[in-house]
């Protein structure tokens, strides 16, 4: 394994992500679903206070998927490999995340599809820029 490209490509996916998720979860349509479950999730000023948390939890996971990657990393296209690697990660996201927070928190089906579908986007580009970066053990 590559471990500087593994670090790389993890802090290159941190970043893809929440700027990925800054322009699709700060959407007009996509606000006006979540202040509807106001009770379910925390406001703006709140996630303030916990931001570094999510921030070390996020950079945490965007490791392990780039160790997982180099794992599987076979060779090939960096493009087509990261972005197949990505859309499996966003359908595992909307199996174990989504989908199941439909079932356990309050919320309605159409922030649940606008979720479905900005997360698989978001996940997909993470196991791109993932892909991109990372070069196999000699790269």
């Amino acid at each position: 394994m590559n471990y500087p490209r593994i670090i790389l490509a993890a802090v290159a996916a941190v970043v893809a992500y929440f700027a990925l998720g800054g322009l699709l979860f700060t959407r007009a349509s996509m606000r006006r679903e979540f202040l509807k479950y106001a009770t379910v999730y925390r406001s703006q000023e709140d996630m303030k206070a916990v931001m570094p948390i999510g921030m070390v939890g996020m950079f945490l996971s965007m490791l392990v998927l780039a160790v997982i990657y180099a794992m599987l990393y076979r060779g090939g296209s960096g493009l087509i490999e990261g972005t197949r690697f990505g859309a499996l990660v966003g359908l595992y996201a909307l199996g174990s995340f989504v989908l199941h927070n439909h079932v356990n928190l309050r919320i309605g089906a159409r922030l649940t599809l606008l979720q479905a579908m900005a997360y698989f986007v978001e996940w997909t580009v993470v196991g791109l820029v993932i892909g991109l970066i990372y070069r196999g053990p000699t790269g």
